[in-house]
C-alpha cells in the first residue's frame, strides 16, 4: 500500500494502517514533513512509498531523514511533477536502494498514461511502459507522431480509446480542449496531453514540463524547463527556481524573468544582481549565448496547483501587472 505525503488533505492527522502484513501511512498536512515525518516512517515500517520531488528535495537540502531506518521499504512510487536524478538516487539510498516506480497522469485521464514497472530495468527519472489501455504518441515539429519506438522530443499524445479518459467538461468545451487540430493515427483523433516527452535510444521516457510552459527568446522558442534545470545548479542556496517569459510595458520581444526560492532566505547570502550575472553565464554557456536573463525576481515559495505543479501562468500574469504598474 501506499503513502501519500503533502498537502492533499485540509487537516494534519495522520494514520498508520497494516495490511496482509504491510504498512501504509497517510500524511494530512504539509507542516511536518521533516525529522517526525521520517520518524512516522520508520516506525510504521512503511512498505511502499509514495512521494513528490519537491518533498525529496527538501528531504535531502535538510538531511532530515539521516539517523532513521527506512530498510522495510520495499519499494517507491513518484508523480506530480517532473524528478531529479541525483536527488532520487539519494532517496533509493535511504532504503538501500530499492527502486523508484514512476507515474505520471491527470485527472482528466483516471489516473496515469505512462509509469515504470518492477518487471523492467529502472532508468533514473524516467518512464519505462505505457499504462495499462493507453497508446502514446510522441508528436514532431509538424504535429504528426514521430515513428512509434523511435527517439524523439515533442509533444506527448494519447491514443483516444483509454480507460477512465474524460468525455465533458465544466465550462468549457471537452472537444475543443483535447481534440481539436489533433493528428489522426490509424482513423482515430489522438487525445491532447500537453505534457513535453522525450524517448531515448533505450525506450525510456522522460518528462520536460508542460508544452505550453515555453517562451520566445530572441525568436527561439525554448522550454521553461530547461531553463530551470541549469539555474537550479548555479548556486547552492537556490532550492528551485521558475523561468518565466514576461512581455515588456511596452510590448515586444518576451523578457526571460527568474523567480527564485532560496534555501535559507533568512541567511541569503548572494545579491540578486550577483545572481543574475551568474544565471546569464550558465544559461549563456549551456543553452544559448544570446538568452539573456533580464530579472530575478526572490519569492518565499512557487504557486502551484492541487497537484503540485509549477502555476507559472500565475506568476507570469503577476510581473506582468508589476511591470505595468511599475510604467504608470
Amino acid at each position: 500500500m501506499p503513502m501519500f505525503g503533502g498537502g492533499e488533505f485540509p487537516t494534519s492527522k495522520q494514520v498508520a494502517v497494516g495490511v496482509n502484513g504491510k504498512s501504509a501511512l497517510c500524511k494530512c498536512g504539509v507542516e511536518e514533513i521533516g525529522v517526525k515525518y521520517s520518524q512516522s516512517i520508520q516506525d510504521a515500517k512503511v512498505t511502499m512509498l509514495g512521494v513528490i520531488p519537491s518533498i525529496v528535495r527538501a528531504w535531502k537540502s535538510t538531511n532530515c531523514t539521516a539517523g532513521y531506518d527506512w530498510s522495510a521499504i520495499r519499494c517507491f512510487s513518484s508523480s506530480g511533477e517532473s524528478s531529479n536524478v541525483d536527488e532520487y538516487l539519494w532517496l533509493m539510498g535511504r532504503a538501500h536502494y530499492k527502486p523508484i516506480i514512476e507515474c505520471c497522469g491527470g485527472t482528466e485521464i483516471g489516473g496515469a498514461f505512462i509509469t515504470g514497472s518492477l518487471l523492467q530495468a529502472q532508468s533514473l527519472a524516467a518512464f519505462s511502459t505505457p499504462a495499462p489501455g493507453c497508446s502514446l504518441f510522441i508528436l514532431g515539429n509538424d504535429g504528426y507522431p514521430i515513428p512509434q519506438n523511435a527517439p524523439g522530443i515533442g509533444e506527448m499524445a494519447l491514443g483516444s480509446l483509454m480507460f477512465g479518459a474524460s468525455n465533458t467538461l465544466l465550462n468549457a468545451d471537452h472537444h475543443d480542449v483535447y481534440f481539436k487540430g489533433m493528428a489522426f493515427w490509424k482513423g482515430r483523433v489522438l487525445r491532447r496531453h500537453g505534457d513535453f516527452f522525450e524517448r531515448s535510444t533505450r525506450g525510456y521516457y522522460h518528462a520536460h514540463g508542460r508544452a505550453d510552459d515555453t517562451m520566445n527568446l530572441g525568436g527561439i522558442k525554448v522550454s521553461s524547463v530547461e531553463i530551470e534545470r541549469v539555474c537550479n545548479a548555479v548556486d547552492n542556496n537556490v532550492l528551485e527556481t521558475a523561468a518565466i517569459g514576461v512581455p515588456p510595458p511596452g510590448g515586444g520581444p518576451e523578457e526571460l524573468v527568474i523567480v527564485v526560492v532560496f534555501k535559507d532566505s533568512d541567511s541569503m547570502k548572494t545579491e540578486l544582481n550577483q545572481l543574475k550575472i551568474s544565471f546569464n553565464s550558465a544559461v549563456q554557456t549551456k543553452l544559448n549565448p544570446l538568452f539573456r536573463v533580464s530579472q530575478v525576481v526572490h519569492v518565499s515559495s512557487l504557486p502551484r496547483t492541487a497537484s503540485n505543479k509549477v502555476m507559472r501562468r500565475v506568476l507570469r500574469q503577476q510581473l506582468a501587472q508589476l511591470n505595468q504598474s511599475s510604467r504608470l
